[in-house]
Formats: C-alpha cells, structure tokens, sequence
C-alpha cells in the first residue's frame, strides 16, 4: 500500500539521514525558536541602545548616561569618527540591529532547510555588525583616548549574537551542499524548494 498524503499525492519518502526538526548530524537545530529569539532580544536591546546613542548625536536627547568615563561617551559620540557617515554611526548600528531581528523573526524552524537565502542574509546581518564593533572598541582607546560605556555595551551585545547566527548559515550551507552532491538544482536548493 503507498502512503499518501492528505490530499491523495503519494507522500515523499525522507531523504537518508533527514530530521525534519534539526539538521542532519547535528543535536539540535539552529533555526528553533529557542535558538533563535535569544539572538532576536540581544538584537532588540543592541536596537534600543544604539537608537538612544543616535538621539543624543542628533541632539534630540541632551544628555548621555555614562557611568564610567566621565565626558567619555560625549567625546567618542561627537569625534570626527562618528561622522564619518552622513548619518550619526549610532544610526547605523540601530538599522543594523532592527535588521538582526527582523531577519532573526522571519521563518519556521526548519527555515535551514527552506530559506537558505534568509539565513544567509541574517548571517550577513549579524557577521559585520560584529566586525565592525570590533574596530570602534579598539579606536576609542587608540583614536579617539576616550571610552563610551553604551558603546561598549552594544559592541558586546553584536558580538555575542555571532557564533549562534553562524551556526544556522552553517546548518543551510551544509544543506545546500548536500542538495548539490545529490545532484538537485542548487538555485533550489537556495530557495527553499529542495
């Protein structure tokens, strides 16, 4: 007898070593909900920090809170390299983190699986802000001889949703690789439709 599905289609075997909840040979899944909202408050948090830093370089908020170096944060908010741009750096890091969580929301768990191209694209959100939080922590010393606390606070928060985001783009490259040595279309694959 064949097995079919709910609408009378003969279903779809399992291909070999497949888990519909986690990516084969692995443990757990990096697209659950419960590896991946952690990422999505730290993203929130990371948002709401830089979006308070970029209202203080716009002058909309007088002040900033700094608990630590004195007119540190003032010096490194209004130095030469916050201007860089053409908008406030904080500016930046909050769209960078409102880009973290959204790309963190969109998607089931099996998203390794069946969007390849929205893991891939929170990896690319996640990966630079990273990077790029390391080189303002080593300018404010280097550059600038100043400190910002919220700075530093937020260059931990990008940091830390690292490893566990690389995990997931790990998990759909190795899905991707496996659909191509299956000799399966990889732009498919890349779609979700393998």
């Amino acid at each position: 007898m064949i097995d079919r599905t709910s609408e009378g289609r003969p279903a779809t075997p399992p291909r070999e070593g497949f888990h519909a909840d986690r990516p084969p040979g692995w443990s757990y899944n990096p697209s659950s909900w419960a590896e991946r909202l952690p990422i999505v408050g730290v993203a929130v948090l990371g948002f709401a920090i830089a979006l308070y830093l970029a209202l203080y370089q716009w002058g909309i908020v007088a002040t900033v809170w700094e608990p630590f170096f004195g007119d540190g944060s003032e010096r490194v908010l209004h130095s030469w390299l916050s201007k860089v741009l053409p908008i406030p750096d904080a500016a930046v890091g909050a769209f960078a983190y409102a880009l973290d969580a959204v790309t963190g929301l969109i998607g089931g768990p099996a998203r390794w699986r069946t969007m390849p191209w929205m893991v891939v694209l929170f990896g690319i959100a996640v990966g630079p802000l990273g990077l790029v939080s390391i080189f303002l922590v080593i300018a404010q010393p280097v550059l600038l001889d100043a400190w910002c606390s919220l700075c530093l606070v937020s260059a931990f928060l990008s940091l830390v949703m690292i490893g566990p985001a690389m995990d997931e783009v790990l998990a759909s490259l190795q899905h991707m690789r496996r659909e191509y040595d299956a000799g399966r279309s990889l732009w498919s694959a890349w779609l979700g439709g393998a």
